[in-house]
């Protein structure tokens, strides 16, 4: 039985997982919190990094330098639309995202959203494992591979699971003592 869907599925479950702790604010300035920001670039809605250089010349500040000056006001307004929370700072040229320091009940907060969305990530790769044994438990019941073939495939498919739920708990350990520790 081929387990390349699953492992697959899994893996993008693990992907959006690794995205969603890049966009969350951890006191260190991250271009990856804009990620999801989209101003209305000629009726287009465009992220900014399409029409702006980003970069990050010190720990907590983002400067965005846009391409083209004329959009500098749409930035900074889908910047104050978004719910990253920081205030952007426009001179005319640039706009600066000052981080402010994080204090420690805003860091446990941040941990407790982080476990929220693993857990939730968990439960997509456990909903994968369900639809794989389902899959080969019908594969079994039309004749196709017989009842060892399935407890193989269960086992299988357990382990590819259990190494997808190792690799979540590893990137969640890691995101945490960044928040922590910053």
């Amino acid at each position: 039985m081929d387990f390349s869907s699953i492992k697959e599925k899994m893996d993008k479950t693990i992907n959006v997982f690794a995205e969603k702790l890049a966009e969350v604010r951890a006191g260190r300035a991250n271009p990856a919190i804009l990620n999801k920001v989209k101003i209305d670039y000629y009726g287009t809605p465009t992220p900014i990094n399409q029409v702006a250089g980003i970069s990050v010349p010190e720990a907590r500040l983002i400067v965005i330098q846009p391409w083209d000056a004329s959009v500098l006001k749409e930035i900074e307004k889908a910047i104050l639309a978004s719910d990253i929370g920081i205030n952007p700072n426009n001179d005319g040229k640039v706009i600066r995202l000052a981080f402010p320091e994080l204090n420690e009940e805003r860091r446990k907060e941040l941990v407790k959203d982080i476990r929220k969305i693993a857990e939730d990530t968990k439960v997509a790769i456990r909903s994968s494992r369900r639809d794989g044994i389902e899959m080969a438990k019908a594969e079994q019941k039309e004749g196709n591979i017989t009842e060892d073939e399935l407890k193989q495939a269960e086992q299988d498919i357990q382990k590819i699971t259990d190494k997808s739920i190792e690799e979540i708990e590893k990137m969640l350990s890691d995101k945490e003592k960044e928040v922590m520790s910053v």
